[in-house]
């Protein structure tokens, strides 16, 4: 039997000597509780194993995980799992394309309507992350051709901003 820590092994030890001096019944009967115990004990650690696991992600995790998906091109599912529900989307002032949108809910709709008028993917890229404090940046070129604009490239720098192990803030610099 393995013993994650002192306590435990003297506890067995106890029970093992004191086991020697009862009934068959009574053995029994010490050494199953015994077992429950450290069987539950065991369960409790690996359920606050399990809690600190839960941890809020740091922003090198989050742009970890940002920068695996995004290398897929799996755009969707970045806002998913990545973007807190307050989450900002700031495009440059005058952009012909984008608007400004705040919540998790619109900000999945103006990519949702940007996808609708792409007729062509031509091509794309995002580089790794650079990290800074609570920030992290890609670049990012892509070129498509859409129903409004005919074909156009954009070359730009994407700015996030992490709180509490969620994206609170893409700006889009292009």
């Amino acid at each position: 039997m393995i013993f994650v820590n002192e306590p435990q092994r003297f506890c067995a030890s106890v029970a093992i000597k004191f086991c020697h001096r009862g009934t068959e019944a009574q053995k029994k009967h010490i050494l199953g509780s015994f077992m429950q115990t450290v069987t539950k004990n065991k369960i409790m650690q690996n359920q606050n194993f399990m809690t600190t696991s839960n941890a809020v992600m740091t922003t090198q995790e989050v742009a970890a995980r940002f920068n695996e998906l995004a290398q897929q091109e799996k755009w969707f599912e970045i806002q998913d799992e990545l973007f807190a529900d307050n989450v900002r989307s700031v495009d440059p002032p005058n952009s012909p394309y984008f608007k400004y949108a705040e919540g998790k809910d619109p900000v999945r709709k103006k990519g949702e309507e940007f996808v609708k008028k792409v007729q062509e993917f031509h091509g794309a890229y995002t580089t790794r992350p650079v990290i800074g404090g609570n920030h992290f940046t890609v670049g990012r070129g892509f070129e498509i051709t859409t129903k409004d604009f005919g074909r156009i490239k954009i070359e730009e720098i994407m700015l996030y901003e992490v709180k509490n192990g969620q994206i609170v803030l893409e700006q889009f610099f292009y």
